[in-house]
């Protein structure tokens, strides 16, 4: 698997964001994001899967090896949404549960 950097900075451009507010939304210098971006150097495995969670894409995306930029997983935090993070866990105890609320939610799309 090879890291593709255009396919980062399509990310950003799509985002309609900077190479300084990526780095603050990635918690790392703008040198190093630049770096990234630039195909100066790889980031890891972890570090392009926290790329992909923090800017709304998947890892294969950034590798390649999809044409496809949507997420394939999200991540839902306690701390951030408490109230989500709760019904989710509820559905995922709770068939009868999950099947209502997607009953609902189709509704409402």
């Amino acid at each position: 698997m090879n890291f593709q950097p255009e396919r980062l900075m399509l990310i950003r451009e799509q985002l309609g964001i900077s190479k300084a507010e990526a780095a603050r939304i990635l918690n790392m210098s703008a040198m190093g994001y630049g770096r990234y971006e630039s195909g100066e150097r790889e980031p890891s495995f972890q570090t392009v899967s926290f790329i992909a969670q923090q800017l709304g894409t998947s890892v294969k995306y950034l590798y390649g090896e999809t044409e496809n930029a949507d997420p394939s997983s999200v991540t839902v935090s306690a701390e951030k949404d408490p109230e989500l993070f709760d019904m989710i866990q509820n559905c995922m105890s709770d068939e009868k549960t999950a099947k209502r609320l997607l009953s609902y939610f189709k509704k409402l799309r």
